[in-house]
């Protein structure tokens, strides 16, 4: 029942040879890769405003284009940039890789937490806008946000576990839809505004005054509010340097392909998000953290009750939601470099059934609602944690990039390096305004997470080479015969015991013996009895044992036996029930499950269980 409820939800297994017909064409890879991207584009100038409110009231509107020329020109730098990246880096991994590369591990699994973590972000922030979205239409479901905010999770994990490819055409659809109806709603607006049919939407006093808090208004706003501002604002980044990450997810030529995607998604971006703001500027909506500003200006351009209306809200709800979709095809396909690197649990580097990172999907998927249950489902709550991440990764990016052009000095390499210097530094400087500005905030917490994220991944790392050299073969070692003892657990004499017997005989050990735990004298003739009767030619130790402890004297029994022989290796064989179905086998005692556990850790010592079963 489980193979097929999971083969219902995932699909049918996926062969290795197969791999190359899942891979990503430029529209489908889109949608995958840069709906992050493109989604900020539908809280970017929320948060801008969320900032610049609170301090100059409706002043704040004259604010917003300037600030977003700033990003849209930071985009620029960062996106020509990462197609540096793209060339020079073709097998994925993005900020990490370069890193590794040019900078060393250290820097390298700084890059790796920051992505990880941003990702992590990506999935909760983009859920929650979305859900507000949607709640912007129908104010009853405020109250229900979190609920609903875990359930796309889970519908975001189940389609992600079917693979990238079936994943990204189910999701392609409404990427489009919104960028269609977004741009309709920025063109449709401005006509109408500069040819006079549309004129500035009237103030929401109350909404404006849920927003001002009790604060005094300034004249206007000072530089420290408008780098704050500014880095909220800069969350219209995230998400650019997914493609670098995921190169080899695309058709052949992997690089061209994924160059000329984060060329479009970069276009796309700039273009809209300037377009909202230039637009939001001139119709002057009210702020309110109960709704969006692109619901209350499609309000205002489309009509409440229009179609175009309810397509762009509901498209704005599904790609904030399907923005999470570039964070599960990036967390798994960079947790399973840095895992094959050594510094993250080896399991988050194989591939499930259908070619996809099933166990960095999970994780993923896990520590986000966390998020998403501590934070109320509320995005903007969130938003102060993310920047942080997003700069600490394009900062270390470019920088390793400046440094592969300098170490390998192709043709071309200066234009190249000049290309990333100026990307590496105009990060660098949004990081140090994003952390200063924003550390009060919340970017205190990736601050500190990050770096507990390196010492985690270290120690891992140091595990894992420990293991290593551990198991590495010293120079002229020669393999020598070592003596075998194998001692069988008994219980009782049965067809299992006898199956058990019969197989330690086969080992031809160089002692062989049966050992049996007993709590009082009938215990002792009991066995010794049926040892008899059946003409048992094993000898037979018996173990005496008041309190009735089966673990504590077995393993005495085994550690005093292992004293006469200082070379022995030692195989304990134990005869185990094995029944049809779960619910039978809780009525039997699991001490041979507790018995391997505990030898598991013994050095020298096999396990083995002769199988019962039972029809």
């Amino acid at each position: 029942m489980p193979k097929k409820f999971k083969r219902m939800v995932v699909g049918q297994p996926i062969a290795t040879s197969e791999e190359h017909h899942q891979r990503l064409g430029k529209p489908t890879a889109l949608a995958v890769f840069a709906s992050d991207a493109i989604s900020s584009t539908a809280y970017a100038s929320d948060s801008i405003l969320a900032v610049l409110i609170p301090v100059v009231g409706m002043a704040a509107l004259k604010d917003l284009v300037p600030i977003s020329v700033i990003v849209c020109v930071l985009l620029g730098i960062v996106a020509l940039s990462y197609r540096q990246t793209i060339f020079a880096y073709p097998s994925g991994g993005g900020a990490y890789v370069v890193s590794r590369e040019n900078l060393g591990s250290t820097t390298a699994l700084v890059a790796g937490s920051s992505l990880l973590v941003d990702y992590i972000l990506t999935v909760a922030v983009s859920v929650c806008a979305g859900v507000k979205a949607i709640i912007a239409v129908y104010p009853s479901l405020h109250d229900y946000r979190v609920y609903i905010c875990l359930g796309f999770i889970v519908i975001m994990t189940l389609a992600n576990l079917r693979g990238l490819k079936e994943s990204g055409r189910l999701f392609a659809g409404p990427t489009y839809i919104y960028v269609v109806s977004l741009s309709a709603l920025i063109i449709v607006g401005l006509v109408k505004y500069y040819s006079g049919s549309l004129h500035a939407i009237p103030l929401d006093a109350e909404a404006l005054k849920e927003a001002m808090k009790g604060n005094d208004l300034m004249k206007s706003a000072g530089l420290f509010v408008l780098l704050k501002a500014f880095s909220s604002g800069a969350v219209a980044l995230s998400g650019v340097e997914a493609i670098s990450n995921g190169v080899p997810a695309f058709k052949k030529p992997e690089s061209k392909h994924a160059a000329s995607t984060l060329t479009y998604m970069a276009l796309i971006l700039g273009s809209t998000f300037f377009g909202v703001s230039l637009l939001a500027s001139r119709l002057k909506p009210t702020f309110s953290e109960r709704t969006t500003l692109l619901s209350t200006m499609g309000k205002a351009v489309f009509g409440g009750n229009n179609p175009i209306y309810f397509v762009l809200q509901f498209s704005t709800f599904a790609i904030l939601i399907l923005a999470a979709n570039t964070a599960y095809a990036d967390f798994p396909r960079l947790s399973s470099i840095i895992a094959r690197d050594g510094f993250l649990p080896r399991q988050l580097s194989n591939r499930g059934d259908r070619l996809v990172f099933s166990n960095g999907v999970l994780i993923l998927a896990a520590f986000a609602a966390v998020l998403v249950i501590v934070f109320n489902g509320d995005e903007l709550k969130l938003i102060p944690l993310y920047a942080v991440g997003v700069f600490t990764g394009f900062t270390l990016s470019q920088t390793g990039m400046v440094v592969h052009h300098y170490r390998l000095k192709h043709q071309g390499w200066k234009l190249g390096a000049a290309i990333n210097t100026v990307g590496a530094l105009a990060t660098g400087v949004v990081l140090i305004v994003v952390a200063s500005s924003k550390f009060t905030s919340g970017a205190w917490v990736p601050a500190l997470l990050i770096p507990l994220m390196v010492l985690l991944l270290r120690s891992i790392g140091r595990h894992y080479d420990k293991v290593s050299k551990a198991l590495e073969i010293p120079e002229g070692y020669q393999i020598v015969r070592r003596t075998h003892t194998v001692i069988v657990l008994v219980s009782r004499v049965h067809f299992g015991v006898l199956q058990a017997l019969s197989y330690a005989k086969s080992l031809a050990p160089d002692r062989l013996m049966a050992v049996h735990v007993v709590s009082d004298a009938a215990d002792q003739e009991l066995i010794t009895e049926q040892w008899e009767r059946f003409g048992i030619d094993v000898e037979l130790h018996t173990v005496y044992s008041p309190y009735r402890a089966l673990a504590g004297p077995i393993m005495k029994f085994i550690d005093e036996a292992d004293e006469v022989f200082p070379d022995d290796i030692i195989t304990v064989i134990l005869p185990e029930f094995v029944v049809q179905s779960w619910y039978q086998q809780i009525l039997h005692n699991q001490s041979a499950l507790a018995l391997k556990a505990r030898l598991l850790f013994r050095k020298n010592t096999v396990v083995t269980s002769v199988p019962i079963v039972v029809d």
